[in-house]
């Protein structure tokens, strides 16, 4: 495998408006980011992914963008982003924004263009009805149709999510120089590279209707994909920078396609394998899913490694153990920071913090919840039957308010936070976890240090010695000489392991780890 600096790189995903506040209107802002560079220097990351900032009426916090060349005003300033990137750069932090262009705002100037069938028209996709209805049966991501009527314009317009979100025609030329200029003129003020959101639903497949409008993979990965990710390199240089694709629907051979380092198109994908499709911890499919994208991707290509973000649950909370928060916490960290992959911290993570679950729907302001949960519960549904099922999995679950202190609102706002705080924030905090040597803010920085001081833990091939055991994850990393072994106990109980050999043990989640019994969320990592 070729060398690459980002390849050795760790990620802090940063949702600023849950971040740090410092205005005291509630929302996290950019101020506030810069004001916690030196915190997340300390962890070791080497790049910050910055969520969405720029110009948004905010009906998807901020994934809904009405001027891709402005800031939107909860966030702060042009003059905050730009010192945010001086900063950070002193500190030797890259700086990676989201870039949103499947779709935009329908409050956005293009679209307002388009609809009243101006110089834009084609700009968006629209069409006419059929038999009294949408153009097809297709859903959307966020509402039960992909199509929105628009009364000016006497025709239909197709949004993949929110109706409020409509999808640019990307078969246009003038859109796709214009989505080119836009990117250039962020790296001229100083990115160091892009999280592509849902990147490959930008080419559109033929619009009949399909069998199944539920299985909405018809949304994604069509030919011709890959024809516009390499005009996007050549025209913006993207060779030059660090991008990441969030790529849904795709497996691991499909996923080559995005990441091969003959391609000329992505650096590395976010795939959804685990964090879509599996509710829990389903530890053998877990390990399959580990050893395809490896065998499919390695030496020409590189995937990442995250099980939470501001879409997805905190790991704790679905995939580890809140009775074992701070050891479920430590080992699901030492297994993301060891697997193949670029590791993504999301914030908090790093101290361990908890999902929410809202007692009322009307508590959900996540604009995905409150249209499925709508349409449930109009299709006759129970009330508290559907709030049930889909609190887990809720996206809001992460977004609450990073905990910094046991001080009011945990130390993120003086005023009311944009979303209640989780009420254990006095017990799990930054301030406390600096504290205590043994917190897992403490253990991640062991593991970004390690990472750039092993070579292993980037470069190593990949071999999973229990493949079928339904508790224990033991598998080893190798390179050249080196080969490390990681004994992983996935549940609550204790667990007897033949894998744990005689080797120098070089990071554990318990003291003298050292017995072939494990205890409950148990990880070791050996040098052989």
């Amino acid at each position: 495998m070729e060398v690459a600096w980002w390849k050795e790189a760790v990620v802090y995903q940063v949702y600023w408006r849950s971040f740090f506040d410092t205005d005291g209107d509630g929302y996290g802002d950019l101020r506030g980011v810069t004001q916690k560079l030196d915190y997340i220097a300390s962890l070791g990351v080497d790049v910050i992914w910055l969520n969405p900032c720029y110009a948004s009426p905010d009906v998807d916090n901020g994934y809904d963008i009405s001027d891709y060349r402005a800031v939107m005003p909860k966030a702060g300033t042009m003059e905050d982003l730009e010192q945010l990137f001086r900063e950070a750069q002193a500190r030797g932090l890259k700086v990676i924004m989201d870039l949103v262009v499947n779709h935009t705002s329908d409050r956005h100037a293009w679209f307002a263009d388009s609809k009243a069938n101006g110089a834009k028209r084609d700009w968006y996709i629209w069409r006419d009805g059929k038999e009294g209805g949408p153009p097809t049966n297709w859903r959307s991501y966020f509402a039960p149709s992909t199509w929105t009527w628009c009364e000016e314009r006497k025709q239909y317009y197709f949004h993949s999510f929110a109706k409020e979100q409509p999808d640019l025609n990307w078969e246009n030329p003038q859109v796709r120089e214009a989505i080119y200029a836009m990117m250039r003129f962020w790296v001229d003020k100083g990115i160091d590279g892009f999280r592509m959101d849902v990147i490959n639903l930008i080419k559109k497949r033929e619009f009949t209707d399909v069998a199944d409008p539920f299985e909405m993979s018809y949304l994604a990965n069509q030919p011709g994909i890959h024809d516009f990710l390499q005009e996007m390199n050549r025209e913006v240089g993207l060779d030059r920078l660090f991008t990441v694709g969030e790529i849904p629907f795709v497996g691991p051979e499909d996923g080559l396609l995005y990441v091969g380092e003959d391609r000329g198109e992505l650096h590395t994908l976010f795939h959804f394998e685990v964090a879509d499709d599996m509710t829990t911890m389903d530890l053998p499919r877990f390990k399959q899913i580990q050893q395809r994208w490896f065998d499919a991707l390695y030496p020409k290509g590189v995937a990442s490694q995250f099980l939470n973000n501001h879409d997805h649950t905190r790991q704790v909370t679905r995939f580890g153990s809140e009775k074992f928060r701070v050891e479920s916490a430590k080992l699901l960290g030492l297994m993301l920071h060891t697997l193949p992959g670029i590791p993504y911290i999301y914030q908090g993570e790093e101290i361990g913090m908890t999902g929410m679950r809202f007692d009322r729907a009307e508590d959900y302001p996540d604009v995905a919840f409150r249209n499925r949960y709508k349409e449930r519960i109009e299709n006759g549904e129970a009330p508290e039957m559907v709030l049930s099922s889909m609190q887990l999995l809720a996206r809001d679950n992460s977004r609450t308010p990073v905990q910094w202190d046991a001080s009011r609102n945990a130390g993120f706002s003086a005023g009311q936070p944009w979303i209640p705080v989780n009420p254990n924030y006095e017990e799990i905090n930054v301030e406390a976890a600096e504290d205590d040597a043994d917190s897992v803010l403490h253990f991640y920085r062991k593991l970004t240090a390690m990472r750039k001081e092993h070579p292993v833990m980037v470069y190593g091939t990949y071999r999973d010695l229990a493949p079928n055991d339904p508790y224990l994850y033991v598998y080893e990393r190798t390179l050249d000489d080196t080969t490390w072994r990681i004994v992983l106990n996935i549940r609550d109980e204790e667990t007897e392991s033949v894998h744990c050999p005689d080797g120098e043990c070089m990071i554990s989640n318990y003291p003298d780890s050292c017995a072939t019994i494990l205890q409950p969320y148990e990880a070791r990592l050996y040098m052989l």
